[in-house]
């Protein structure tokens, strides 16, 4: 069973009547491009899921720009996917795993372990001279178990109370730059949660796109941490989504237990009564 990441050279060893391969590919500027990416060329028996419909809820204006999608609803385009207890999850994208990573963490969410992200992506399986397809296949639906979360969340009311008596430590995982305020294109207001620290994201891949090995994640996170524990730390990000390619990092690197802030940023700056830090 892999839990956090799996090599192209694994998957392709993996039973593929046991396993379930997700294509998480999206672009926050289009959409509608990950559908067309997957169209024109997918891992075999890939499905295709969107950020926007498929692992996001609704919006409402004031819980963040991706918020976390209805369980049930979820649980139930997963088992159309043909996924149950017994088959191993694999999600991919394009991006570095930052939106393979969101599915990954909300299959954790509802409590299926075998799920991973293919390390290094659609880019590692073609450079290892695997094939892709166009064919869309068709999974016999299934109903997909929902057991107990495997990840946890805190939501803005528990950032807010956390400001006056710490409970846990926030770490953001946007740019430097949207860290301290400047450049702010996504939301309309610029700055971080008071206290947090900031871990980019893309600080947990190497120079050829693919996670840093564990023991290298292990130090480099543990120099965030100064000290605090995996279980005390909560990430966020923009909208709840490259939050949970920190969350895979601490994961991967044996820190497990952290938690998940998924309104994020977005939500956050959408109450002017909430403090702001720049």
């Amino acid at each position: 069973m892999y839990t956090t990441l799996i090599s192209p050279a694994q998957l392709q060893q993996l039973d593929p009547e046991h396993t379930v391969i997700l294509d998480c590919r999206f672009q926050l500027t289009d959409p509608e491009y990950g559908l067309h990416a997957y169209q024109a060329g997918h891992l075999p028996g890939a499905l295709y899921l969107n950020l926007d419909y498929h692992l996001s809820g609704v919006k409402t204006g004031s819980n963040g720009r991706h918020p976390l999608p209805d369980g049930q609803r979820l649980a139930v385009d997963l088992g159309a996917a043909g996924i149950t207890g017994d088959v191993q999850v694999v999600c991919y994208d394009d991006a570095g795993g930052m939106y393979a990573a969101r599915a990954w963490m909300l299959l954790r969410w509802l409590g299926h372990a075998a799920v991973a992200v293919l390390d290094g992506g659609i880019q590692a399986w073609q450079q290892a001279g695997a094939t892709l397809e166009t064919d869309k296949k068709r999974h016999m639906p299934r109903r997909f178990p929902v057991n107990a979360g495997l990840v946890e969340t805190v939501e803005a009311g528990d950032v807010l109370a956390n400001l006056t008596e710490q409970r846990f430590v926030v770490v953001d995982a946007r740019s430097p730059e949207r860290f301290r305020g400047e450049g702010e294109t996504m939301d309309p207001v610029g700055g971080h949660i008071p206290g947090a620290r900031n871990r980019f994201f893309q600080h947990n891949l190497d120079g050829t796109g693919r996670f840093k090995d564990p023991a290298t994640l292990r130090s480099e996170w543990e120099a965030v941490l100064a000290g605090t524990s995996p279980e005390e730390i909560v990430h966020q990000c923009g909208s709840g989504v490259t939050a949970c390619h920190n969350l895979l990092a601490m994961e991967h690197a044996g820190l497990s237990g952290s938690r998940l802030y998924p309104g994020s940023w977005s939500e956050w700056c959408s109450d002017p009564e909430r403090p702001v830090a720049r």
